[in-house]
């Protein structure tokens, strides 16, 4: 189980963290990032996940910049709306401030520093990929990349797409593929949401391997 606690960004803003501590010695941290129902049981569950592989993982709150903080959705229709008009409430670049706080207070504790994002934090963990000093960015179907397309990477990249996926066109993904030709790029046949075991999109098969190819690219780069 992890802990509750708060660190504050550059421009002063405070807010939550979910964090994750391995029970040896850790071999690097890692910055989850949300979808866009916040910090909820799943992506709490993949902090544990995590630790247990030997990282320390934390989820900053990216909704504490809105109207409700420690937001914590599930996955009906009304949940996506409401946590898609919540992200509408701060910007992009706030959310990278964000993730650069957790990255510097992991950084704080002498640790190698990675990111992986689902779906909305998936396309933060990609700007987290080009716009600050980390040593490894996965994004899980990141679908916003493409106004971002042209930035270029400042460490090794990971992303996982769903071959099904009707929010992604697969002409995205050729594009993305094509701007960072040096990025690992896997198709999965599944939807959109398919790492998540809380939704009906979650494809078993899909998830695992993806899985493996994550703690992979962590233990390469991270260790």
């Amino acid at each position: 189980m992890g802990i509750d606690t708060t660190i504050t960004a550059d421009d002063g803003h405070s807010f939550g963290v979910y964090r994750t501590n391995p029970p040896n010695k850790s071999k690097g941290g890692i910055v989850v990032i949300q979808e866009v129902f916040g910090v909820n049981q799943h992506i709490r569950e993949l902090c544990e996940d995590f630790a247990k592989e030997g990282f320390t993982a934390i989820a900053p709150a990216l909704y504490d910049r809105s109207s409700v903080r420690e937001c914590n959705l599930g996955y009906s229709d009304e949940d996506i709306v409401k946590g898609r008009e919540l992200r509408e409430e701060f910007s992009w670049d706030d959310s990278v401030l964000d993730i650069k706080a957790a990255v510097d207070a992991l950084r704080d504790e002498s640790l190698t520093v990675g990111t992986v994002g689902y779906c909305w934090g998936g396309t933060i963990s990609y700007l987290a990929g080009v716009r600050l000093s980390i040593d490894a960015a996965i994004i899980y179907y990141g679908g916003q990349i493409m106004p971002y397309i042209d930035e270029m990477e400042n460490c090794p990249l990971l992303m996982h797409f769903g071959k099904q996926d009707a929010t992604i066109p697969l002409q995205d993904v050729d594009s993305i593929k094509k701007a960072h030709n040096e990025a690992e790029v896997y198709l999965y046949d599944a939807g959109h949401g398919f790492n998540c075991n809380h939704r009906g999109s979650y494809d078993e098969s899909a998830a695992k391997l993806a899985r493996e190819r994550t703690l992979t690219m962590f233990n390469r780069l991270l260790c």
